[in-house]
């Protein structure tokens, strides 16, 4: 896996498939999608168009893709796998994860709601028994890797303890407002990739890329704050996702190289805010929370 990928959480299909396209010319090679978003098809004409035109070949992306909450049942998993590899136009995902550990009821409707509102969960399955449905993608041989998202570090545990495929990735938000070491630790002990999704908080309050520890340091360096975030993340040993549609950002969130030892200390030690923006890990539910206020 590609420690720098690009996220393909872009709501417009146009838009997604312009920018799949200028991330796989500008260089990346690691594509993180998701049926929830609806947009794989873009994705998959995009990735197509570049293959067809020889300057990239399929060998060369690592392509994730991942199982929605309502597919949590067993019988559900291989069809729901099977779905975004068709919409990818591809014969096999390098890897695929369950989107979240909750499991919603199964159907059509992406987000089961009941008469109040409420989202409507699945008690029929346990995440042990979707675990062990993906692990026979795995033995197929069309899935060459498997993993979680959106979990805590106990989920993480309960399943490495039971699995007999290991997860290969655990993708969670991460950035320098959310470090997970304790995540990250567990996860290097045990051989798993942690895949920063957020890793510049999302734009969202309070900023992590107006933070006056990461400004200082790209003031420093001459980097944008948001290379020095980028950076870090890597340098610290987790693999990240950037999203843009704009084809200058795209060029800058690829273009990021090491800091110094004193810069990582100082994003380590110096940055105290901690905050997690996205609420889906209680939830199942994604989306982030606007803050108006820093804090604990």
């Amino acid at each position: 896996m590609p420690a720098v990928g690009f996220g393909t959480l872009i709501p417009d299909l146009a838009k997604t498939k312009d920018a799949t396209k200028t991330a796989l010319e500008v260089g990346f090679r690691h594509f993180d999608c998701a049926e929830r978003y609806r947009n794989e098809e873009a994705v998959g004409e995009a990735m197509r168009e570049i293959f067809e035109a020889g300057t990239v070949r399929r060998d060369e992306v690592f392509v994730t893709t991942k199982l929605w909450n309502t597919n949590h049942r067993p019988e559900r998993v291989r069809p729901a796998f099977e779905a975004s590899l068709r919409r990818l136009q591809i014969d096999y995902a390098d890897c695929y994860l369950i989107h979240t550990p909750y499991a919603f009821r199964p159907g059509d409707d992406q987000d089961p709601r009941d008469e109040s509102g409420q989202v409507v969960y699945d008690d029929g399955v346990t995440l042990a028994e979707t675990w062990a449905a993906m692990e026979t993608l795995v033995d197929d041989g069309r899935c060459g890797a498997i993993g979680l998202s959106d979990i805590t570090l106990e989920k993480v545990q309960e399943i490495v303890a039971i699995a007999r495929i290991k997860p290969a990735v655990v993708q969670v938000e991460s950035h320098p407002y959310l470090p997970e070491w304790e995540l990250l630790s567990f996860c290097q002990e045990h051989g798993i990739v942690l895949l920063a999704f957020a890793p510049l908080g999302h734009a969202s309050t309070p900023n992590v890329l107006e933070d006056p520890v990461i400004t200082a340091i790209a003031a420093r360096l001459d980097m944008t704050p948001a290379q020095v975030a980028l950076s870090w993340g890597v340098q610290r040993g987790t693999a990240l996702l950037t999203t843009s549609t704009k084809a200058a950002r795209i060029h800058e969130n690829f273009e990021i190289s090491p800091l110094p030892e004193d810069a990582m200390s100082e994003i380590r030690n110096n940055i105290t805010t901690n905050i997690r923006f996205n609420t889906v890990v209680h939830s199942g539910v994604p989306g982030f929370i606007p803050r108006t206020v820093t804090g604990q």
